[in-house]
C-alpha cells in the first residue's frame, strides 16, 4: 500500500502484457498545461468517447485512446487506479464528465477513487465526488474466474459459487 492507496498489478491476459513495449505508455498529465496541450490535439470525434486512463504508482494521470489496453497505458507497470474517463467543457475550463474504474486488466476496487481524485486535482480538472460508474470486481474462490458483480449479486457467473464481499482479484494480495 502506497501513501496514495493500494497498488494494483495487471491480472489480465498475459499476451497483452507481453505486447507492451518500453516507453509506450499513455501520455503523462502532470499539470494543467500538460492537459491543455493533450486535449487540444484531440479530434472532435475522439472527444465524443471516453479515454483510457491509469493513475501510476507515482500518482500521475496517464491518458490514451479509448480502445487502448490499460496495461499498455500503464507501460506494463502497477497502478493506483485504472478505468475510462470523459471530459467536457464547463464554463471556461475542462472538467471530467464521467469516470469509472472499468478496467478488466487491473480490476481496481472502487476504493481506488482517492488516487484518481488526487491526480485530477493535481492538474486542476473539475471532477465529480466519486466514480460516476462504479464497477465491483471479484475473483471466485472456487473457479478463480474474474467477475463483475451486478446489482449486489455476489455470485460467480461461471460456477455459481458465492463471491466475497471484499476485493480479492489479485491472488498475491
Amino acid at each position: 500500500m502506497s501513501a496514495r492507496g493500494r497498488s494494483y498489478r495487471y491480472v489480465g491476459p498475459v499476451e497483452l502484457k507481453t505486447a507492451v513495449r518500453p516507453g509506450s505508455g499513455g501520455c503523462p498529465i502532470r499539470s494543467a498545461a500538460d492537459f491543455d496541450g493533450w486535449i487540444a490535439e484531440r479530434s472532435a470525434a475522439e472527444l465524443t468517447e471516453p479515454f483510457t486512463f491509469v493513475v501510476g504508482t507515482d500518482g500521475v494521470l496517464r491518458l490514451a485512446p479509448r480502445r487502448s489496453e490499460h496495461v499498455a497505458c500503464a507501460g506494463g507497470d502497477m497502478v493506483l487506479s485504472a478505468g475510462e474517463i470523459s471530459f467536457m467543457r464547463e464554463a471556461d475550463r475542462w472538467a471530467v464528465g464521467e469516470v469509472s474504474n472499468q478496467s478488466t486488466g487491473y480490476c481496481p476496487d472502487v476504493t481506488s477513487w482517492p488516487a484518481v481524485a488526487h491526480a485530477l486535482d493535481d492538474v486542476e480538472l473539475g471532477r465529480p465526488s466519486g466514480f460516476t460508474h462504479e464497477v465491483v470486481f471479484r475473483r471466485c474462490p472456487d473457479c478463480q474466474e474474474h467477475n463483475i458483480v451486478r446489482e449486489d449479486d455476489f455470485v460467480c457467473v461461471f460456477c455459481g459459487s458465492d463471491l466475497p464481499e471484499t476485493w480479492n482479484v489479485d491472488p498475491t494480495v
